[in-house]
């Protein structure tokens, strides 16, 4: 079974906003049986919408739109359906005393015309009940095709994907199953992994997909699988995967669908009553960024300092100046002292630090673009490594990242 996801506004459309509400639609189908085949974004005009739904009849027997059903004159989509499927607007009682409640309770603003309009809904549409906005979801059936409009604002859209619209397509259609199981790897590229795993690859059986997902340092490897018998097709990929393990087992330091490796590495250091501080110079507070996502973080994480210019290497963490004089401050010897001092001044039992140039220009130091030393002090004593990443900004930034999650990974595991 296909679906395609269209996502309306100008908004995405010049890059105002990023669309994230296809990938979390996307991964909600996935989880039901349903493949998304395509995800097109269009301005909102009824032109388009209409040539959009026409075609997109063609190849899916679900299309789920989002946008344009606020409350305003640019917002089309709802009059544009009505017109499509040959209908009326009527006047859903049930959807206006909400919305009027809804102004009662959470609105300082009295309610206007404007906004009791979104109770005229289509009189052909089944009514999806959003409870955290005006606008209302929509079900049209067009034979054999299902229909679905959501409002455009993330939460109100994820709200009716999990209560409304999941819970109906699993109720409309027989589905087969969709698995996903995603390896985490660090420390080899993609094409040394394909090298290492050529023979196995050749040799999966048909129905079993595998898709490289390099980024920065890191690489997903995706085994996909459909089939009728969910257990037989769990129990296929696992077999699957042990050989995997057998072939690059070094490097595999989890699975996507279980956790990040921060939430890994967040279960490692309570489970073993470690903590952790992180002094972070050309990453700029990236890795505490990480950590800091996930709740219950403070369980285990200290806190760190950005120590972005020289000065504040020296004047709040204490490396000595003569160290930077003698050594540069993108050096082995100056991220020792900064993990050292992190470590000891927070609090922590382990402490890690990152200086560099990541450019474009060289700042206080004279080493190379994308040269990055990363250093762990721990109880053992401390350890640094050299690394370089390259000469473009932001890769830099995000490999040493990685690559200090990598290292922590195999420090604490």
């Amino acid at each position: 079974m296909i679906a395609e996801i269209v996502s309306i506004g100008d908004e995405i459309l010049i890059g105002q906003i990023v669309n994230t509400n296809a990938v979390f639609i996307a991964k909600e189908l996935n989880k039901i049986g349903i493949e998304v085949g395509q995800i097109t974004s269009i301005s909102d005009r009824k032109e388009h919408i209409e040539n959009c739904l026409n075609e997109a009849q063609k190849r899916a027997q679900v299309i789920i739109l989002t946008g344009g059903i606020g409350p305003t004159k640019d917002d089309l989509t709802k009059h544009t359906l009505c017109a499509y499927f040959d209908d009326v607007l009527v006047k859903n009682e049930l959807v206006l005393e909400r919305i009027e409640e809804m102004f009662a309770k959470y609105v300082p603003t009295p309610i206007n015309d404007e906004n009791r309009k979104q109770a005229l809904l289509p009189s052909k549409a089944k009514v999806l009940n959003n409870f955290h906005g005006t606008a209302s979801g929509m079900w049209f059936e067009n034979e054999d095709r299902v229909i679905i409009s959501l409002p455009g604002v993330p939460f109100e859209m994820k709200a009716l994907i999990s209560n409304e619209v999941i819970p109906a397509l699993q109720k409309h259609y027989t589905r087969p199953f969709i698995i996903h199981k995603t390896l985490l790897t660090y420390g080899l590229g993609e094409s040394v992994i394909a090298e290492r795993i050529e023979e196995w690859e050749n040799n999966l059986p048909k129905d079993i997909k595998l898709a490289y997902l390099p980024n920065l340092g890191r690489v997903r490897l995706r085994l996909s699988g459909k089939g009728n018998d969910q257990d037989i097709l769990n129990q296929r990929i696992d077999q699957e995967i042990e050989k995997l393990f057998r072939l690059i087992g070094d490097i595999i330091v989890g699975f996507e669908e279980e956790a990040s490796i921060e939430e890994q590495l967040q279960n490692q250091f309570i489970k073993t009553n470690n903590s952790l501080a992180v002094a972070e110079s050309c990453t700029g507070g990236k890795i505490a960024n990480r950590f800091t996502q996930n709740p219950g973080a403070s369980r285990f994480f200290k806190g760190g300092v950005v120590a972005y210019s020289t000065d504040v290497k020296v004047n709040v963490l204490g490396v000595p100046q003569s160290l930077i004089n003698e050594y540069s401050v993108v050096s082995a010897p100056v991220a020792e002292a900064m993990a050292v001092a992190v470590r000891e001044r927070l609090g922590a039992t382990i402490g890690v630090s990152t200086t560099g140039n990541a450019g474009p220009s060289k700042g206080d130091s004279d080493a190379n673009l994308g040269t990055v030393f990363i250093a762990l002090a721990s109880s053992k004593g401390v350890v640094s490594y050299e690394l370089h990443l390259g000469k473009h900004r932001e890769r830099v930034v995000e490999k040493a990242v990685n690559k200090a999650m990598e290292l922590l990974h195999k420090e604490v595991f």
